[in-house]
């Protein structure tokens, strides 16, 4: 057993959590319901929905962020608000002497994540990145059935969500959600994970309504190649300029191709088509809790490193800057 592991063994961990929405709610039902760990404190954005969500979940509502990360006794604390603030609030308890769990992205810049990862590693602290895509049913199948397709040469993947009207919320604010592919990270997170390293992305967007400071629809598409020679084409979409929702996956091999169509899956070949079973997407986020919990008590290993996920956060960066050059961009 590590010398971390063996600190928590006899005790519960400490929490605290940065955000009141729909993943910190999952975060906080996990954390009540483990008895390896305590739910001390909640900050919100409001005040109002900050009191009623602490009243639910039975903890203390802090006025901010930074009273919370500084409380004492807090052996961990939860960034799960806003994409802007998630490298502040990660600084912040690392500083304090937190351990940390953001969700993805890490933050909206590149050498900012690496002083991060850089001051968890200083500090003695684990600095996790949330990426439950890579827990999820559609993931585990492609994983398992790639051998079947023999060498891939070619991959797509397209989220397109209409939402009409769009909600003047902050995933439709370019400054506090980030760039698409850096906001959404997970679209291009499932390509590193399964197909290692990229040497070039070409990346174009859109985006509608931007004369206030929410745009009510975007569209990005970002063409990647591997420096293995792969090529894969990446297609995010939302708001009111889009009219049929879609979450397509294709890969294609010289043996076969999987293909996926929301939660229905198939493996192709000459000979026939094979359903693919794909597992449900519910409870990821209790899961990536649990593991956490499981990393810091027990010393099992998390499914994910916070490398990983800044290596992807370099790709989507690779496509901002090619989306705002119009030139094809080296990932270094």
């Amino acid at each position: 057993m590590s010398k971390l592991s063996s600190f928590y063994e006899n005790r519960s961990l400490k929490v605290g959590l940065v955000g009141t929405g729909y993943a910190a709610k999952l975060r906080a039902e996990t954390l009540q319901s483990n008895a390896r760990s305590t739910l001390v404190a909640v900050s919100g954005q409001t005040p109002a929905r900050t009191e009623e969500f602490s009243k639910t979940q039975s903890c203390l509502a802090m006025d901010s962020w930074e009273d919370l990360v500084a409380l004492p006794d807090l052996d961990l604390a939860i960034v799960s608000t806003i994409n802007r603030d998630h490298g502040a609030i990660a600084r912040a308890a690392l500083e304090a002497g937190k351990h940390v769990i953001v969700e993805y992205p890490l933050c909206l810049d590149v050498r900012e994540a690496e002083e991060l990862i850089a001051l968890a590693e200083a500090k003695g602290k684990l600095l996790h990145v949330e990426h439950i895509e890579l827990l999820g049913g559609l993931h585990q199948a492609l994983r398992q059935n790639l051998a079947a397709i023999g060498d891939v040469f070619y991959a797509r993947y397209s989220t397109i969500a209409p939402q009409n009207p769009a909600p003047r919320k902050w995933t439709y604010h370019p400054d506090l959600f980030g760039f698409p592919f850096i906001g959404a990270l997970s679209r291009l997170h499932r390509f590193t994970d399964l197909f290692g390293s990229v040497a070039t992305v070409s990346c174009q967007s859109r985006f509608w309504g931007s004369e206030s400071e929410f745009y009510t629809g975007c569209i990005c598409t970002a063409q990647l190649r591997f420096t293995s020679g792969l090529v894969a084409e990446v297609t995010y979409g939302k708001g009111e300029i889009l009219w049929q929702p879609a979450r397509t996956f294709e890969v294609h091999g010289e043996k076969g191709a999987l293909i996926f169509d929301g939660d229905e899956g198939n493996l192709v070949t000459a000979e026939e088509k094979t359903p693919i079973e794909v597992a449900s997407r519910r409870g990821l986020f209790a899961k990536d809790t649990g593991m956490v919990l499981d990393h810091l008590i027990e010393g099992t290993p998390l499914y994910v490193t916070v490398d990983a996920s800044l290596y992807t956060l370099k790709v989507a960066d690779a496509a901002r800057r090619s989306a705002e050059t119009g030139q094809t961009v080296a990932v270094g």
